[in-house]
């Protein structure tokens, strides 16, 4: 466990994992927490070396009031990312594939390669309508609604049918989890500002596009958009909701050896 202190004072936490293989950094999607990643970390150690990021705002890094975007959580991660000592293969889900995008354009040197998993490059009006209508739940002082309905729009049915308990406990301890409410908040909007699309054809950089079939989150459409724009990427489909890396970790882990071995080469 480590915190890097950014230039504001805000400490951001990382775990490194492995002492083997290529290194590769995985950050985690809006929620911000790298504990995200364990089945993927599970299945990972012993073929790469491994840097866990938590978002500021998140997880167990620092919670400040304001001052949140993709872009300055992306100057986080570029910074800890720097501190490897070489290049990094990133690896960014839902909301950490926005910030993938972000460091392959601002911060192209840290990286590899770069994998945007279930992402946007563009909020169109349904994204737009979905998470207005979560940050005002937030800002409503409803997190219990807030965290039942991520469950919904994350997993698929059966998923949940199986872990009903560990969700309903997840719900007692929502009010806990995501506090400050408007950081929370003000972390949800910052997705609103995102729009890199017309951009992405400027990246020189391999790229791994992601998207599971059943994600309602941010549907296929949204990142066939980003595999298009971007000349040269290579895009996987896989089967399941929008937590796809945490309730079918093998299946993710697996996709992404075949592209790093597959670039490295």
């Amino acid at each position: 466990m480590a915190f890097f202190v950014a230039p504001d004072g805000c400490r951001i936490h990382y775990e490194t994992f492995g002492d083997q293989g290529p290194r590769v950094m995985l950050i985690p999607g809006l929620g911000g927490d790298g504990r995200f990643w364990g089945g993927v970390v599970d299945e990972l150690l012993g073929t790469f070396r491994l840097t866990v990021v938590d978002h500021r705002g998140a997880g167990r890094s620092d919670r400040p009031e304001g001052g949140y975007s993709i872009a300055r959580i992306s100057a986080d991660c570029a910074a800890i990312a720097a501190l490897q000592g070489e290049a990094v293969h990133i690896v960014g889900h839902s909301t950490g594939g926005a910030i993938a995008q972000t460091l392959a354009l601002d911060h192209p040197g840290i990286g590899s390669s770069f994998t945007i998993s279930s992402s946007w490059a563009r909020a169109d009006e349904r994204f737009r309508s979905l998470f207005i209508a979560r940050a005002e739940l937030l800002e409503g002082g409803l997190p219990e609604a807030y965290q039942r309905l991520t469950h919904i729009f994350g997993h698929e049915a059966s998923y949940l049918d199986d872990h009903k308990d560990r969700f309903e406990a997840a719900v007692r301890a929502a009010t806990t989890a995501l506090a400050p409410l408007n950081v929370t908040a003000d972390r949800v909007r910052m997705l609103l500002d995102h729009d890199r699309l017309d951009d992405l054809r400027r990246i020189d950089r391999p790229v791994h596009v992601i998207t599971a079939d059943a994600d309602i989150l941010t549907p296929p459409a949204l990142s066939q958009a980003i595999a298009d724009a971007i000349p040269g990427s290579h895009m996987t489909k896989l089967t399941g909701a929008h937590f796809h890396p945490k309730d079918r970790p093998r299946q993710f882990t697996e996709s992404i050896r075949l592209f790093i071995e597959k670039v490295s080469t």
